[in-house]
């Protein structure tokens, strides 16, 4: 296996790390009832999971709006992502590039053949509307993440429409990956699950990971009315794969309100300040409207942060990227501050070395 190619964001263990702009976390961290769901988990972990989610799922049916047998709970999204490949089993798949790797690894596993649709630099890494004439009736399934990760962009809802009007036309999986959605300022415009019900075609994929910083118990989930999909992946995995503190803290999770709205309007103000102090330093920043920002910089600034105990993720191995992108989460302003100083101080160190 090519590590390289499938590493992530969040290496804290092979290195000594003061501060992890690397993995996408709300910087709020877990909500304290979440916390203490988790503990009453595992206090409860005598026992086995439900394996159903059963009161999961039924608090995500009342949450999100949405018939409690067309939700699917997973240990993480990605087991999502590798359990709807293994029940699809597509041929031919369409992938936007840059893009999410595990969607790439998933399909690859399963002996798909991938098209890429490669998001144009000079265009902004922008969806354009010829991507429409890249949905081909010899497709079986296409995976967008919205807003996309890495570059934080979003596609306007009319145009997703069209996609999905054009994957129902050529009998093609439209998984539309939503896991940062719940960051957005108008998250509801620009969410797919109200088309849910109507497509049986329409898979949507979401997650606890970032938005309730729960990453490490693993816990997503993914909507779609089609149960025999449904069937199919919740056979591919093993049994009683989401633990039993996954399962209560996600249903504390989705009691908050106030943390969520606070979570938001911090990371709004953040991302703002972060965006300027980088441009400010010469680095060609995009409009990311998530919670992280994706740019351009010296190609040597994730090894120089690195140095200084800082993780920034090096873009480089995605399929569409060369050296010199990166993406960094948004965090507390104390520790953005900190980042810009230090951003600040190496490429001082570099003009001066050029200089001589």
């Amino acid at each position: 296996m090519d590590i390289e190619k499938h590493k992530h964001g969040g290496d804290i263990y092979s290195q000594e790390v003061k501060m992890d702009y690397s993995a996408n976390i709300n910087p709020l961290g877990m909500p304290k009832e979440v916390i203490q769901a988790a503990y009453e988990g595992i206090l409860s972990s005598v026992n086995y999971p439900d394996i159903h989610c059963g009161k999961l799922r039924e608090a995500l049916s009342f949450k999100e709006g949405i018939q409690k047998e067309h939700i699917i709970c997973g240990n993480g999204a990605a087991e999502l992502i590798f359990s709807l490949a293994a029940a699809i089993k597509p041929k031919k798949a369409l992938l936007a590039a840059p893009g999410f790797a595990e969607y790439e690894q998933a399909l690859r596993i399963n002996g798909c053949e991938i098209v890429y649709y490669l998001l144009k630099e000079e265009l902004g890494f922008e969806l354009q509307e010829d991507y429409l004439e890249a949905i081909t009736p010899d497709l079986d399934l296409l995976f967008l993440c919205v807003p996309n990760n890495p570059t934080g962009l979003v596609s306007p809802k009319d145009f997703l429409d069209k996609i999905l009007d054009k994957c129902r036309a050529c009998n093609v999986w439209m998984v539309v990956d939503e896991c940062f959605n719940d960051f957005l300022d108008d998250a509801g415009v620009y969410t797919m699950k109200n088309e849910i019900t109507s497509n049986d075609h329409l898979f949507i994929l979401k997650a606890f990971t970032k938005l309730y910083a729960m990453a490490g118990l693993r816990l997503g989930y993914g909507f779609c009315s089609n149960l025999e999909l449904l069937e199919k992946m919740a056979d591919s995995v093993q049994p009683w794969n989401v633990s039993i503190p996954a399962q209560m803290a996600g249903t504390a999770a989705l009691r908050e309100v106030g943390f969520v709205e606070n979570s938001k309007a911090l990371i709004r103000e953040e991302r703002q300040y972060l965006s300027i102090k980088m441009k400010e330093l010469g680095f060609q920043v995009y409009d990311s409207k998530a919670n992280f920002l994706f740019f351009h910089g010296p190609e040597n600034l994730a090894e120089e942060c690195k140095k200084k105990g800082i993780l920034i993720r090096d873009c480089s191995n995605y399929y569409g990227l060369s050296d010199g992108y990166y993406r960094i989460a948004v965090r507390t302003h104390e520790e953005n501050e900190t980042l810009m100083e230090i951003m600040q101080e190496i490429i001082k160190a570099r003009d001066s070395h050029a200089d001589h």
